[in-house]
């Protein structure tokens, strides 16, 4: 991906591939899975997180700022991928991480600073309020106007590119599932859907019940409506963001040797495993089509 005009004008909208993922765990149920190579979009900026800037980049040069700023826990791919794109488009970047900050960084931080982001730390008291005017206000102050990214990118923008994702399948397919962190994917699927299909998200996060109503206000931000056709499966966070456990640690190495696909543990494992655990317990029917969002 490159910028030859020097301006994030006519941004690209880049498709990914669709793979399919033969695995006898799931064909002795009749389940056939597909993967959806977002990930192979860009190195640097990977499918949904691509898709969810995509028009907020757009917004933010229309706008005449040059500078972003925006929130994520010290794992975000989001914090990760907005580094690269400022650096990328030409804006200057800010990150403001929940906690304290620990040295050295850890690969994602690391690499957001090489691509130029200041990075700074909120307590996690004041990062909980972190959308509040006072806030908001404090952080003006001391980096200037800047176009503000939520937590993980998800608005109504980001959900209009995510939603773009369902035009590029043309296969039929039952179910496409995603990993959930603050919604905006599944947001964006779900709207893009118009016929009997399902989407399906596996929080990352434990205690994530408020996503539920957090996808419908996005809906609601990008379209004036909500759809009815997703769910949340809250079961597979082993524990919280960015939690991790050998049981997870085992099926990303068993699936690597399989499948020849290492999983981002922090989220498409999560999501993978809740797949293949949702197989065995029966929860999809024989003849079940999945599509599965890999990002």
């Amino acid at each position: 991906m490159s910028s030859s005009d020097g301006g994030t004008t006519g941004l690209p909208r880049l498709p990914s591939p669709l793979h399919e993922l033969p695995d006898e765990r799931l064909e002795r149920h009749g389940v056939h899975l597909q993967l959806k190579r977002d990930d192979l979009i860009d190195p640097e900026i990977p499918g949904n997180k691509w898709r969810k800037l995509r028009y907020n980049l757009q917004a933010a040069q229309e706008q005449g700022y040059t500078r972003l700023l925006t929130f994520g826990g010290a794992y975000s791919n989001h914090i990760r991928a907005t580094a690269a794109a400022g650096r990328l488009w030409g804006f200057d970047t800010v990150g403001i991480i929940r906690g304290e900050e620990h040295e050295p960084l850890n690969d994602s931080l690391a690499h957001a600073a090489e691509c130029g982001m200041t990075l700074t730390y909120l307590d996690r008291t004041t990062y909980r309020r972190k959308t509040e005017p006072d806030v908001l206000a404090d952080l003006a102050r001391q980096f200037g106007p800047c176009y503000v990214l939520p937590e993980g990118g998800s608005n109504g923008l980001a959900v209009r590119g995510t939603a773009e994702l369902v035009d590029e399948i043309t296969t039929e397919f039952d179910v496409i599932c995603c990993a959930t962190g603050t919604g905006g994917t599944l947001a964006g699927i779900a709207s893009g859907m118009s016929g009997p299909e399902r989407a399906l998200g596996f929080a990352v996060l434990k205690g994530a019940r408020f996503l539920e109503e957090e996808v419908r206000r996005l809906q609601q931000e990008a379209y004036g409506t909500a759809t009815t056709n997703w769910a949340v499966d809250l079961d597979f966070h082993f524990g919280g963001y960015a939690k991790r456990n050998t049981v997870l640690d085992d099926f990303v190495i068993d699936f690597t040797e399989r499948h020849g696909v290492t999983l981002d543990w922090v989220y498409e494992a999560k999501m993978m495993y809740g797949i293949f655990a949702r197989t065995e317990a029966g929860d999809f029917p024989p003849g079940t089509r999945i599509i599965a969002v890999l990002s």
